[in-house]
């Protein structure tokens, strides 16, 4: 046995059974052993960062991690925009890189470069295996290590001479660290915040988001009167099927300030405190007023659903949480805005979707659309690091094959890993794409506005549009094997929309707003 069959006998024993690849030349040893040792399934990425996104998308959803196989430094640097989004989501990834063997290193070979310091901001765990005999303890370390509360990359280095060296044999599995209980002072004290005469905010994040969690939170909220809030870009929460629905912490941090401003105190449960994505002139960094008492029932390392339901019993808090939201209904036929594409997608999204969002400037009205909209989990853009979408679609439907994946896309991000339609379309995954075709950046033009420019110049116009050629998603997806549409009204869009969810495997919909 050598180092790479130690390696993926190790991971298949810790229940690690898919590798999202991109090899080269020193990951050879280990292309075979997924071969030589079987029961894992190696998905092709035809760019790192569909493999780190795709790896993201399947943690999120499976709950344990996915191997990622990069070509040294390069191949991680191509992967780190998506290793971003997975380290801000918690996300336990696997990621495998190649390095030089060990004695052609320090020779400045074209392709060498420091991969642990491109690893070690986007991971929780950084190691390089020393010898063949050390890869499976090293895996065992690292996978344990992902999995770990609250979660996260962890990154092995494997020189080409450690993979096809002489090694022992498997390691045994190292359990990852369950999250901690959260103490009966931080109960009380949650309680205590939350019984005063004005009311309070809760925001909620990590395992707050899931059903156990929104339920124990909206009895919370019938008991108390306090605000929901859920952190603005969650990397999974459930909704829909009258679920409490948990209004999201606006963007900008004026109008995120304003709505906290509304409570007089802020409860953290899973979420850490929040602040702005940017600096603005003028503005704090911080999101809760100045002055207001900020308390922590939970970090994301806690079990904060079993802590909400520990607190709502504290706080003599009913059985039944109010209501969600009303089913949504489809608008009138007319143009595709933001508002009725995300009236259709609410009303035509069937029972337990997962909605893979990287709309951007459209995710806001889609959110506000859904919440009575049949049961679903919702993944959001966590790191900002666009790209996340498609491949992060992919993963979660490798995840769960029996659940339909619709990624909402906007269409600048989208083309940052539009590889992920040709691993679609290879592994049949049951994908819609539905792509925001505004032929423009967006959000740029809003930050533009902000910043005080009402009349971009030639610059600014040519550096924010996907026109002149506009970009054909239809011509696109088509040439990677995926069927594709164009919707340029909303009865057109249901229409579409209904089709690609009856038939199998992945389609996209252009929608021209």
């Amino acid at each position: 046995m050598n180092g790479a069959e130690s390696l993926v006998r190790t991971m298949t024993a810790a229940g690690v059974d898919v590798c999202f690849a991109n090899p080269g030349t020193t990951e050879m040893h280990l292309v075979q052993a997924l071969d030589s040792v079987g029961g894992v399934r190696a998905v092709l990425g035809l760019f790192e960062g569909v493999c780190s996104g795709a790896a993201d998308g399947y943690a999120r959803m499976a709950g344990r991690p996915a191997m990622t196989l990069l070509h040294l430094g390069p191949g991680l640097a191509n992967g780190l925009a998506n290793l971003h989004n997975a380290h801000r989501a918690r996300t336990p990834v696997f990621s495998v890189v190649g390095d030089h063997a060990t004695w052609h290193r320090g020779r400045d070979a074209p392709l060498e470069t420091d991969i642990e310091s491109f690893a070690r901001p986007v991971s929780k765990w950084v190691h390089t295996s020393t010898s063949a005999q050390d890869v499976a303890g090293d895996t065992a370390k690292a996978i344990g290590a992902a999995l770990s509360a609250p979660g996260g990359v962890a990154t092995l280095i494997v020189p080409a001479d450690c993979a096809w060296g002489d090694a022992e044999g498997p390691a045994r599995p190292i359990p990852g660290a369950p999250p901690a209980a959260v103490l009966d002072d931080a109960v009380e004290a949650a309680a205590r915040a939350l019984a005063g005469e004005r009311p309070a905010a809760l925001l909620l994040g990590a395992t707050a988001l899931t059903e156990v969690g929104l339920r124990a939170a909206g009895r919370i909220a019938a008991a108390t009167g306090c605000l929901l809030y859920a952190e603005t870009f969650p990397a999974r929460v459930e909704r829909g099927g009258g679920l409490p629905t948990p209004q999201r912490l606006p963007y900008f941090p004026e109008e995120a300030t304003a709505a906290l401003a509304q409570a007089s105190r802020l409860v953290l449960a899973g979420a850490v405190e929040p602040v702005a994505f940017f600096g603005y002139p003028g503005l704090p960094s911080e999101l809760a007023p100045p002055g207001m008492p900020v308390e922590t029932l939970a970090d994301p390392a806690h079990d904060a659903a079993d802590a909400l339901e520990r607190l709502a019993d504290r706080l003599g808090a009913g059985a039944d949480p109010a209501p969600g939201p009303p089913a949504p209904s489809l608008p009138p036929d007319g143009p595709i805005t933001p508002t009725t594409l995300s009236q259709v997608i609410a009303a035509g999204q069937p029972e337990d979707a997962i909605v893979v969002d990287e709309g951007l400037t459209v995710s806001a009205f889609y959110v506000a659309a859904s919440g009575g909209a049949a049961r679903h989990t919702y993944m959001a853009l966590t790191g900002g690091a666009i790209g996340q979408g498609p491949p992060s679609a992919t993963g979660a439907a490798i995840a769960c094959p029996d659940r339909p994946v619709i990624n909402l896309q906007a269409d600048g991000s989208g083309m940052y890993t539009a590889q992920a339609l040709w691993t679609q379309a290879r592994e049949r995954l049951d994908v819609t794409t539905l792509v925001c075709s505004n032929r423009v950046y967006g959000i740029l033009l809003e930050e533009l506005a902000r910043a005080g420019v009402q009349r971009p110049g030639p610059q600014s116009t040519g550096t924010t549009s996907l026109g002149d050629p506009a970009l054909d998603w239809v011509a696109l997806a088509t040439g990677m094997g995926v069927p594709a549409s164009r919707a340029t009204t909303t009865q057109e869009l249901a229409r579409e929309l209904d089709r690609a969810l009856a038939e199998p495997g992945p389609h996209v919909v252009e929608m021209m707003l």
